[in-house]
């Protein structure tokens, strides 16, 4: 299989990488490898990274590059698409994206600015194709003071708000929810988030499925490392399974409803006190 590596040091002129990128460009891009893909790469410097995505990716793809140097313009006498622009102009990117059409990969190697990498995310993703992607290198600069990181405002808390919004299209939260509608899922490696683009798998319905088994009723073990909860769980699955299957009358129907309920309260309160012991013993965990 063709190594980005390779690809790198055969490029004629001079492209800077970190060596722990190549394993994850070989893991995320290798599917594309001879495809007839449109390839946009942010920030190309020196032009070297543009001969090494072209060797990569094979004669069929299309690379383009963007970047605020008008000198970049001289790389399109070897063929390359070159535009001229402020990645964090939003208007640069509208117009842009207009010309070039749909993109499959958008790598970005800009700026490395909190606003540079959330404004170029934001404003090309209506151009990524299903099953294509955007990935934002160097997203260490959120950690950085020179960029000034850490921040709430960091490339990585957006990335993070992102992931929240893949889960909210749960069913049992897309009523009231603002999900992502766009993003399929979102990948995180040392120095890189990739956000993977699928329009049809996102807006998939996500329902309750059961097949046409026989249903057993097994009891739920999740909490049995804890007696009070264990014994709790136990009971409310006597009464839901037992009392009253067994007593179906109105009246025991009633009390058994009501004992659950405060079986139900209790439970949620010593799981509450339970989480809150867990998180204050394992604080430096979070933060």
């Amino acid at each position: 299989m063709k190594k980005s590596f390779d690809s790198f040091k055969k490029s004629p002129y001079q492209s800077v990488k970190h060596s722990t990128y190549f394993d994850i460009y070989d893991q995320i891009f290798s599917k594309y490898i001879g495809k007839k893909i449109t390839f946009v790469e942010v920030g190309i410097l020196d032009g070297g990274s543009l001969f090494m995505w072209r060797d990569f990716f094979g004669p069929n793809a299309r690379i383009i590059g963007i970047e605020f140097n008008p000198d970049g313009k001289k790389w399109e006498k070897f063929g390359f698409e070159i535009f001229i622009g402020d990645q964090s102009d939003k208007n640069f990117w509208n117009k842009t994206l207009s010309k070039i059409g749909h993109v499959d990969i958008l790598l970005d190697d800009g700026g490395h600015t909190f606003e540079q990498q959330i404004v170029t995310v934001e404003e090309s993703i209506n151009s990524i194709n299903d099953g294509g992607m955007i990935v934002v290198e160097d997203t260490h600069t959120s950690y950085m003071k020179d960029y000034g990181g850490p921040s709430n405002f960091s490339f990585i808390n957006y990335a993070k708000k992102k992931i929240d919004k893949c889960n909210y299209r749960f069913s049992l939260f897309n009523k009231t929810k603002n999900y992502d509608k766009s993003i399929f899922s979102i990948s995180f490696f040392e120095s890189f988030v990739i956000f993977n683009i699928d329009r049809v798998k996102v807006n998939k319905k996500s329902e309750l499925l059961k097949n046409l088994g026989k249903k057993i009723s097994s009891k739920d073990y999740r909490d049995k490392s804890s007696p009070i909860v264990d014994f709790l769980n136990n009971q409310l699955f006597l009464i839901k399974h037992d009392k009253l299957a067994d007593n179906p009358n109105f009246i025991s129907i009633i009390f058994y409803k009501f004992f659950r309920t405060i079986l139900k309260i209790i439970l949620k309160s010593t799981k509450f006190l339970r989480r809150m012991v867990f998180n204050i013993k394992n604080i430096k965990l979070f933060f």
